[in-house]
């Protein structure tokens, strides 16, 4: 609920995976280990392995159909001193583990941790390499689904169409990938990684998970709480909510409160742009607040063409314009950007604006269109997840969302509607309940203002473990990678000498949002929920 957030998704176009020995060995002898190869002729993956393993499409099944899972992963530097491997899931749901590992991989970890962890990514079943779930034959007919589909709907018209274009959306995803569909839980996901774990060769499992990646680290807790040796859970998505195992028919998107978390972080953005003066360039223009509320006010009946390096436009609708500035909340690295898009808009007086899209627009642009993160790939709640069985009523959560969490309650409101269409459920899925039997302590992270997974679920998350260190980060912005020294000390510690910090430990930010970046820092932040 699921980088690059900017996590950059580089092109691996053409990155050879090597098989695994026999599908049957991959299943029944996992500790027969992973045939590890190289990733491809692109100087840039050189460091990375790459291999696909088999496993069961059914764990009900075990010696039946397999369905392929993609890995790479970035050997350790010091192997002499090797502890094991660290599995990492970037969130998502959908996000590519593959891509994360080698994008990301060689920043996003201490010289310590990369010396005694090989970092493993995996995509998740039905995800990028492995055997993806499509809703679509090809990226084509996609693209022509969806063709003038809105971020989200706003008048009552776009409504009823949204409505209609989800329940065919949802008629295809039913036809295209059925059993993959069928299987996609995010519990055969932590069976997976158990097999996985016995392939490397490790006792026990040490992992490391973003946003719904916490919510995989949930699942294996319970159903393999022996098999534990150290779990980092950045960024807590609540299996309560997400799972509706609380009772609460909200749809999904309602109950993960990232509406709320949406118009936190947004204020706080506005007021750091206030105090930032200069440094902000919302404050030429005016109050800050007055400036863009203004703006989104102006775009919902006259939005703007705003031209790509590439020679193409988007227009940004309101729709548009609050879709990009959620995506742009979970980095304060990137908030001098999102205040640049904004003032542009504020300033645009003609149909099509006169200067180039500033880097949130054309990053939110290029992830829209990427078909590995399909719609397909973010279905799992639609086979795990509780629904409301109101598809009809969305407009009325909508609406009721929009006055508890202006412009960004109206956005999540309407994620997972194909869901409500989809008739397909994974029997092997896990609801609850979500107390678990862990007995090492675990390492859980919340940032304070974090408009995708709530500082609020936080510490109920941490409760689910016997023995959870919550450890407050005092900023801005979708969980620690790239942007706590702090953090990553104690995640250091952690990983590598099983030395956690107290609980209710925190832990301050590198920098406020509008510092001025320094040179060579790149944003480290999982895939978007």
């Amino acid at each position: 609920m699921t980088p690059r957030r900017i996590l950059r998704r580089l092109s691996v176009a053409g990155v050879a995976l090597v098989l695994l020995t026999p599908m049957t060995s991959a299943v029944a002898q996992p500790k027969a280990g992973i045939a590890w190869g190289s990733c491809g002729s692109d100087p840039k993956l050189k460091p990375f392995q790459c291999a696909t393993v088999e496993v069961p499409t059914d764990y009900d099944n075990p010696h039946g159909p397999t369905t392929t899972i993609a890995l790479t992963r970035l050997p350790a530097s010091d192997p002499a001193h090797k502890i094991g491997t660290l599995f990492t899931n970037p969130g998502g749901p959908g996000g590519s583990g593959v891509d994360f590992v080698q994008q990301l991989g060689q920043a996003a970890y201490t010289p310590d941790v990369r010396a005694k962890f090989d970092i493993l990514g995996f995509d998740p079943r039905g995800v990028g390499k492995s055997d993806p779930a499509t809703c679509y034959p090809t990226a084509a007919e996609e693209a022509a689904a969806l063709a003038g589909m809105p971020a989200f709907p706003v008048t009552p018209k776009e409504e009823r169409q949204f409505v209609v274009t989800s329940a065919k959306i949802a008629a295809s995803c039913r036809t295209t990938s059925p059993d993959r569909l069928k299987h996609y839980s995010t519990a055969n996901v932590a069976r997976d990684m158990d097999l996985l774990r016995q392939a490397v060769g490790d006792e026990k499992l040490t992992y490391i998970g973003y946003s719904y990646g916490t919510y995989l680290g949930a699942t294996y807790a319970k159903l393999f709480p022996k098999n534990v040796r150290a779990l980092v859970l950045d960024g807590t998505l609540s299996p309560e909510w997400y799972s509706g195992s609380n009772g609460d028919s909200d749809p999904v998107g309602v109950r993960l409160k990232q509406g709320e978390g949406a118009a936190d972080t947004y204020g706080q953005f506005l007021a750091e742009c206030t105090k930032a003066g200069s440094n902000c360039v919302l404050n030429k223009l005016g109050d800050p607040k007055t400036v863009v509320e203004n703006t989104l006010e102006r775009l919902k009946t006259h939005p703007v063409d705003i031209p790509l390096p590439d020679g193409s436009s988007v227009k940004v609708t309101y729709a548009v314009a609050v879709a990009v500035m959620f995506t742009s909340l979970y980095d304060p690295a990137g908030y001098p950007d999102l205040a640049q898009l904004l003032a542009q808009l504020a300033t645009s007086n003609r149909a099509k604006a006169a200067v180039a899209a500033p880097k949130a627009l054309v990053e939110w642009n290029r992830r829209k269109e990427d078909y590995a993160t399909s719609i397909g790939t973010v279905l799992q709640p639609c086979v795990e997840a509780r629904q409301s069985g109101r598809p009809l009523a969305y407009p009325a959560y909508a609406d009721a969302a929009d006055r508890r969490a202006p412009h960004f309650g109206r956005y999540r409101a309407w994620v997972g509607l194909q869901c409500e269409f989809m008739g397909l459920r994974d029997n092997d899925a896990f609801r609850g309940p979500w107390q678990n039997k862990v007995q090492q302590p675990v390492l859980v992270f919340g940032t304070r203002h974090d408009p995708a997974t709530p500082y609020e679920a936080t510490r109920p998350y941490a409760d689910l473990y016997p023995d959870a260190r919550m450890v407050t980060v005092e900023g801005y912005g979708h969980t620690t990678l790239g942007k706590s020294t702090c953090a990553d000390a104690m995640i250091t510690d952690y990983l590598t000498r099983l030395k956690a910090p107290a609980d209710g430990s925190s832990c301050a930010q590198d920098r406020k949002p509008f510092d001025p970046l320094p040179t060579g820092k790149k944003a480290l932040t999982p895939l978007p929920q």
